[in-house]
Formats: structure tokens, C-alpha cells, sequence
């Protein structure tokens, strides 16, 4: 193990010194900070100036919705129930944007529905919000006599308001979280790419270079062959690590300095429970909401999400390292190392497709089984940890993790008598029969 640990650092500062290393140490996060600006500024673009339907059955809200006129949003009322096809194909409701349910568990549930048509703003959705709040607090207000603050402060708590889309009435294609599941995993895919071709690139010159012959004579094959893949993993983790440290600072930034207005949430409430209503309608125009934003900072339970990423992200380095280090050391010569990798890299681009099958189509059959396929799982268990397991099914992350970790223990320990066979031979043409005949060998 100690030789292993000498190769290892030997590569791992051969590589943490290298220029390109250090450009992309800093490129590389500042690039996904710019993708994360310009994905939250264009989520907060869509349609700002709208005709709100109201149906309200009930006459709960009697025909008002706020004392205040807003210029941009006009809302008008409709005394029956309203089907989302008869709002969605109606010509008579073609005119309006939206459509606002209210029923008579309103007051209990504090649950309403908005059926859009065309993208909503989070600004838009967010004057609603407050808007139809508003409302249904006044409503309470005259319902109740003689409250007490715990009761006041009950019916001041926020509106539990549900926007979906007319063409997705169900809710059922929200995929967002399943995105961000397929960036973590592209992530582990770039990694593998190119530290898997550093190992490649780097056993086959020295093959060619005759250099392992020396090293061979000072360790044995499979500490050689360790030592590399852990110098090389060792700086992949390091260049991942300063990547979440410079990409959390940023998120930082963006947070106290950049998109400050998206973070008065909890202002918000404690203005509510403790302000009244005057004062909330003074501040609304510095309050704001993004979707993005929600996701960043919010949705995403990254406690329980970076710890497995970082799980999934070595084992999936180790698999998919020991397939580079066998092409390399079979290979006849450097160039045949090239052609030989490509199988590898259309089994990473398959898994990455698996993962956007994933994020489609979460319950399919295909899903179900890419999840426990150690080619595919590193990418769909990112996807799937990120949609989160339903109740009861949590089980499957650790039987995921169980199957990728046991296939990349047996791929190991096959690389390794591959490399031992076939690292000190040059010159000749790689066939099956060969493989098996070194796999085989003692």
C-alpha cells in the first residue's frame, strides 16, 4: 500500500500542478455560476400583465378581491363551477390567462388552485398570491368575532396556493427537481471523462515509453496500477472539492448581494403576524419570487443529497477508472487505447440518456432498472435521490449503492489481472481470447 500511496501522490502533483488544471480549477465553477444567474433571471421572465377568472361558487369573496387596484392584473368573477376543459377550450374564456378556484373549504384548508395558460412570472405569481391572501383574511376576519392572538395570528398564516399548468391540471410533469438530479450527474459524467482519460492516456505513454517497465520492477502490477487511479482520483476529488467551495460561495453572493429580493420570505411572514395589512402593502414591491431560486435554496435537500453525490461520485470514478486502466494496459499501442475507449464513452453517454429518461418518466420500468445497472445507476441515482423516494421505497438507494459498490469491487480485482497480464506486453493485437487468458492467469 505504500508504494500504491507514492504513485498516487506522484500523480496527483503531477496534475494539481499542471497549468490546464488550475485554468479549469477556477473556469469551471464560474461557468456554473453563470449558468445558475442567467437560468434564475430567465425563470423570472413570463407574462406580467394578465385577466384573472375568478369561480367562485360559493360568493365567498363576494365579488372583491382587493381594495387596491393593480394595474397590471384584472381580476373578474364567475358565481359557478367552472371544468379546467370548459375554461382551457371555451370561447368564451378564451380572453382570460388564468383560472382562480375558489371552493367552501377555502377557509379550513387555506388550499387554492391557479390554472395558466402561458408562463407566469414569479413576480405575477407572486401578486396573486398575495392578492387572493389578502382577501380570504378579510373574509376571516368578518367570519370571526372576539379573536384571540393565537387565533389571529392562525388565520394571518400564509395561503397555500397551487399554480398549474391548464395543459398539466394534475401537476404531475413538475420535473424540476429532476433536472437538478441530472446536473449532479452530469457532473459526475465530465469528471469521469476526463480523469478516465488521464488514466488512459497516462498508462499507455508510459507503456509505449517503456518507463513501466521500470516501475513494474520496483512495485507490482496492481499497485501500479492502484496508485494511479488513486493519484488521479485524488485530484479529480480536489478539483471537485475547491469547485462546491468556490460555487457555494458564489451562492453566497448571489444570496446577500445579487438577488436579495428573492429572499424576504421570511420577512414577509414575520411582517404578517406581527405588522397588519397596511404595512405588508407598503413592502410587497420589494418582494419577489423565483422558481429557481426556491429550488437553489430551498427544494433541494442538499444535506442528505452531496453526501451521496460524493459516494456515487467515487464509486463511479473507481468502475469506470478500472475499464480505462484495462484498455490501456491490453492495448498493443497508445492508439488502439484510443479506439478501445470509445465502448466506454457510449456506455457514459447511455447513462447519461438513461438519466433524462429518468427525469421523464420516473416509474418506468426503465428507470427502475437503470437505477440498479452499475453503468447507468451513477447518473439515475442522482436524478432519482433529487425527485426524492416515495414513502417506503427509501430502501432502494441503499441496494443501488450496495450493487454499485460490489461491481466496483469485481471490477477492480478484473482490471487488476488484466494489468498485471498485460501491462509489460507490446506490440500485438488485442483479442478476447488474450483477455481471458491473462484474467485467467495466476
Amino acid at each position: 500500500m505504500k508504494q500504491s500511496w507514492i504513485i498516487a501522490m506522484r500523480e496527483f502533483k503531477e496534475r494539481v500542478l499542471n497549468r490546464s488544471f488550475i485554468f479549469m480549477l477556477f473556469l469551471g465553477p464560474l461557468m456554473v455560476l453563470t449558468l445558475a444567474y442567467f437560468l434564475v433571471k430567465a425563470n423570472d421572465q413570463g407574462k406580467k400583465e394578465l385577466n384573472v377568472l375568478i369561480a367562485d361558487p360559493g360568493n365567498i369573496m363576494e365579488g372583491v378581491i382587493s381594495s387596491k387596484n393593480n394595474g397590471n392584473i384584472h381580476y373578474y368573477f364567475v358565481d359557478s363551477y367552472l371544468e379546467i376543459d370548459e375554461f382551457k377550450l371555451g370561447k368564451d374564456y378564451q380572453r382570460f390567462d388564468a383560472l382562480l378556484e375558489v371552493n367552501e373549504k377555502v377557509l379550513n384548508n387555506k388550499k387554492v388552485f391557479v390554472f395558466y395558460r402561458d408562463f407566469l412570472s414569479s413576480d405575477t405569481k407572486n401578486s396573486i398570491k398575495f392578492t387572493t391572501e389578502r382577501r380570504i383574511e378579510e373574509v376571516l376576519v368578518n367570519e370571526f368575532t372576539n379573536l384571540t392572538v393565537p387565533k389571529f395570528r392562525e388565520i394571518k398564516q400564509p395561503l397555500n396556493m397551487d399554480f398549474r399548468n391548464i395543459n398539466d391540471p394534475m401537476g404531475i410533469e413538475s420535473k424540476t427537481e429532476g433536472w437538478a438530479g441530472l446536473f449532479f450527474g452530469g457532473i459526475i459524467f465530465l469528471f469521469i471523462i476526463t480523469f478516465g482519460m488521464s488514466i488512459l492516456r497516462g498508462v499507455s505513454r508510459e507503456k509505449s515509453n517503456r518507463i513501466v517497465e521500470v516501475l513494474v520492477s520496483i512495485v507490482k502490477p496492481r499497485q501500479l496500477m492502484i496508485g494511479k487511479m488513486l493519484g488521479i482520483g485524488l485530484s479529480a476529488l480536489f478539483q471537485l472539492f475547491v469547485w462546491f467551495g468556490i460555487i457555494g460561495a458564489g451562492l453566497w453572493v448571489f444570496q446577500n448581494y445579487i438577488f436579495t429580493e428573492f429572499f424576504v420570505s421570511d420577512a414577509y411572514i414575520n411582517m404578517q403576524l406581527n405588522e397588519g395589512t397596511n404595512i405588508l402593502n407598503n413592502q410587497f414591491g420589494a418582494m419577489h419570487q423565483n422558481e429557481m431560486i426556491e429550488l437553489i435554496y430551498e427544494r433541494l435537500n442538499l444535506a442528505i443529497i452531496l453526501p451521496v453525490f460524493l459516494v456515487v461520485f467515487i464509486l463511479a470514478y473507481f468502475f469506470y477508472g478500472a475499464f480505462f486502466s484495462l484498455i490501456a494496459s491490453a492495448s498493443g499501442s497508445e492508439s488502439d487505447g484510443q479506439q478501445f475507449s470509445i465502448p466506454i464513452i457510449a456506455l457514459l453517454l447511455f447513462s447519461l440518456y438513461a438519466g433524462y429518461f429518468t427525469v421523464l418518466y420516473p416509474q418506468s420500468d426503465f428507470s427502475s432498472v437503470c437505477q440498479f445497472v452499475p453503468f447507468t445507476s451513477p447518473v439515475v441515482l442522482m436524478v432519482k435521490i433529487c425527485q426524492g423516494y416515495p414513502p417506503g421505497s427509501g430502501y432502494l438507494l441503499i441496494v443501488s449503492l450496495v450493487t454499485l459498490m460490489i461491481s466496483t469491487v469485481f471490477m477492480l480485482y478484473v482490471a487488476g489481472r488484466i494489468f498485471r497480464g498485460g501491462i509489460l506486453e507490446f506490440g500485438h493485437s488485442l483479442s478476447l481470447r488474450k483477455l481471458m487468458t491473462w484474467l485467467k492467469s495466476d
